[in-house]
């Protein structure tokens, strides 16, 4: 009997065809997979216990707030997908978007209520985990209020059952009407109850465009909707603590709010717009630890310089360095990930083994093959990963995990290539050093000499 392929040890079960074919799709692309991570998360036990042991305080009433700092292709987009997935399979709501130059905590010309949007847009719950759930969250909510009338021995479709859940709904929403913007999100909920009992499909749309924010003056909602206000720039986040206390009151856990690539914060050219998000940022902090927020966890993803640089990233802010910076004992070689920031570390040589491991039973399995690898193999692959200058600690599984899938690709359409004469043909180097396309120009901290060089003055920088 031949022996086993070194692969077929491992525990990988069977993937369902669909989540194995986008998983491997995004990995191949170096994109992170917003389906199918738990199949390769590998090497991050203690972060994803410290952030799950997060939602235990939030589904009790509490709120947090973490940030996950690693390099590009560190794994941190990875670890937020990650979260993502089990919050929703834990009974949270979870949001999540990814910050660009369009899209801030505040700003001008509706950059923070373009997150807003976003946020809403990418809702997830369990029955609808792929985002688009809003109208899933309210359906619950409609259908957990009328369950708990007719479970009080009401007859549906009496007067009396009417009543009862108009009064059912007045409690859940007074809670809420003493929100900041709480009346007017309260009056829209309940008018979108009504128009779905009615059948009435025009003014469930027009609600729906309000609770996400797409309504651009006041007089245009208060035409559709009798409202007098809408959400905005300056209030958005007030709703993601109004829409934590509705799904709980649906019977959700609570919400979680995952706001990657904030490296877009960092580079932000103007002073003052830099420090108005970081001032933002600090004002969610002090209500997710201070108790001014309940049911909510914010976790944001971003690298060591949007953290930890002097002149633009946070610590260039004082009140968030002195919250965030590591404790004076926190350099002794200890890991401590109770903290607000959890710095991604390499991954193991170990684990890196076990994650092409994976990979290569993953590979197998979507096409129904058996790559000629072996365990020699693959030890060699990452000896030649690591061999490199400085990838003891530049290296990244991003990287990896794209070069691998690459070697095997070529293995599978040419069956007289060898997996030793590919890594070794001369002329063919492995990509460990490939510059990441999101590095561009305007990250001048990226590149220490330039501080040093002269520049011309940018008067946004200026302290007038």
């Amino acid at each position: 009997m031949p022996e086993k392929a070194f692969y077929e040890n491992t525990n990988a079960q069977k993937v369902p065809k669909r989540i194995l074919g986008a998983l491997m799709n995004s990995l191949s692309a170096g994109v992170v997979p917003r389906v199918g991570a738990p199949y390769v998360a590998i090497g991050r036990n203690d972060e994803i216990s410290a952030l799950l042991s997060d939602l235990e305080r939030v589904a009790d009433g509490g709120a947090g707030m973490r940030f996950v700092v690693g390099k590009y292709g560190s794994g941190k987009s990875f670890l937020l997908q990650l979260i993502r997935g089990y919050a929703v399979e834990r009974g949270f709501v979870a949001l999540d978007c990814d910050l660009s130059p369009e899209r801030k905590l505040t700003g001008t010309q509706g950059s923070g209520l373009a997150t807003y949007r976003e946020l809403i847009r990418s809702m997830s719950t369990k029955s609808s985990p792929d985002g688009g759930g809003l109208p899933v969250l309210l359906a619950r909510w409609l259908s957990s209020v009328q369950s708990s009338v007719a479970a009080d021995g009401i007859e549906p479709g009496t007067p009396e059952f009417g009543r009862a859940v108009d009064k059912k709904v007045f409690e859940l929403t007074r809670e809420i009407e003493g929100q900041v913007g709480g009346f007017d999100f309260a009056a829209v909920v309940s008018k979108w109850r009504r128009a779905s009992e009615a059948g009435d499909d025009e003014t469930m749309s027009l609600c729906l465009r309000w609770l996400r924010g797409e309504y651009q003056t006041k007089t245009e909602a208060k035409r559709a909707l009798g409202v007098q206000s809408i959400i905005t720039d300056a209030d958005w986040y007030e709703y993601i603590r109004l829409w934590a206390q509705f799904a709980r009151g649906c019977g959700y856990k609570g919400i979680v709010v995952l706001i990657d690539e904030c490296v877009n914060l960092y580079k932000i050219s103007n002073r003052i717009s830099r420090e108005s998000n970081y001032e933002m940022i600090l004002s969610m902090f002090n209500d997710s630890l201070q108790g001014r927020s309940s049911g909510v966890e914010i976790i944001m993803g971003g690298t060591p310089q949007f953290m930890e640089d002097t002149r633009r990233g946070l610590f260039s802010y004082e009140a968030l360095r002195s919250r965030l910076t590591d404790g004076r004992f926190s350099s002794a070689g200890y890991t401590d990930l109770m903290g607000p920031v959890i710095r991604l570390r390499r991954l193991s040589d170990d684990e890196l083994f076990a994650l092409i491991t994976r990979l290569t039973a993953l590979h197998a399995q979507m096409y129904s093959w058996q790559p000629r690898v072996s365990g020699d193999d693959a030890a060699r692959f990452l000896e030649i990963c690591e061999s490199r200058a400085g990838a003891d600690t530049m290296i990244t599984p991003r990287e990896i995990i794209r070069d691998y899938l690459s070697i095997l690709n070529i293995l599978l359409q040419n069956p007289s290539a060898d997996f030793q004469g590919i890594i070794e043909k001369d002329g063919i180097k492995l990509r460990t050093d490939a510059p990441d396309p999101k590095q561009d120009e305007n990250d001048i901290s990226s590149d220490k000499s330039r501080e040093n060089a002269p520049r011309a003055v940018d008067l946004a920088d200026l302290e007038f």
